[in-house]
């Protein structure tokens, strides 16, 4: 057996693979999340300019940090002047460090469960077509009138979803195709005084 077939059979479309049945209910989950966020407090949503703005003023490396709060406790002249006792920062430094593995944990939980919806999204355009495509089939014979009223329906939502795509897309000129030739732009017009007289030459 060649290594290619080897390959293609052991190459699985993500929809095909098993998933293991959920636990929990969708709303189980949706109330736990919201129980665990009110019991951490400390919860601070930001928008992208403040993330980014943030996320700027804060690129000093853990060494440098730890550093830093040494002098805080090396002198209480230096302890005052920053107004935190260094046992404080050194608990803020700690904490920040701790939550990270947080948010790590949330970030890997989210793409885990938004992966998950993509291969159920996916199995269900597939199934879905699927039952469009055979039901416009037997729709066809007298037999099957039953059918012509849902398969007309799903057709008017197609070409409605269609048009309604077609208002929303921007009235942009459409960019040439690669290796299609563009007409030169036309040449603007000199300005008067800057070279010539602005009175037609003989």
């Amino acid at each position: 057996m060649s290594t290619n077939h080897q390959e293609t059979q052991n190459t699985a479309v993500p929809a095909d693979i098993p998933q293991p049945a959920p636990t929990l209910a969708p709303d189980a989950v949706v109330d736990q999340l919201r129980a665990i966020r009110a019991q951490i407090g400390e919860v601070a949503p930001l928008s992208v300019a403040q993330r980014k703005a943030l996320r700027g003023r804060i690129r000093t490396s853990n060494p440098i940090l730890q550093a830093s709060i040494n002098v805080i406790g090396a002198l209480d002249v230096v302890e005052q002047a920053v107004g935190q006792p260094a046992d404080d920062v050194r608990q803020l430094y700690d904490d920040a460090n701790r939550w990270t593995a947080v948010e790590d944990e949330l970030r890997t939980m989210l793409n885990g469960v938004a992966g998950a919806n993509l291969i159920r999204r996916q199995r269900l355009a597939f199934i879905t077509a699927q039952a469009y495509t055979i039901g416009s089939r037997l729709a066809r014979d007298p037999a099957n009138a039953v059918l012509v009223p849902h398969v007309e329906e799903i057709k008017r939502l197609k070409s409605f979803s269609r048009r309604k795509k077609a208002a929303q897309a921007p009235n942009s000129p459409q960019s040439p195709a690669p290796g299609t030739p563009q007409s030169p732009a036309a040449p603007e017009p000199a300005p008067q005084g800057a070279g010539t007289s602005g009175k037609p030459q003989a």
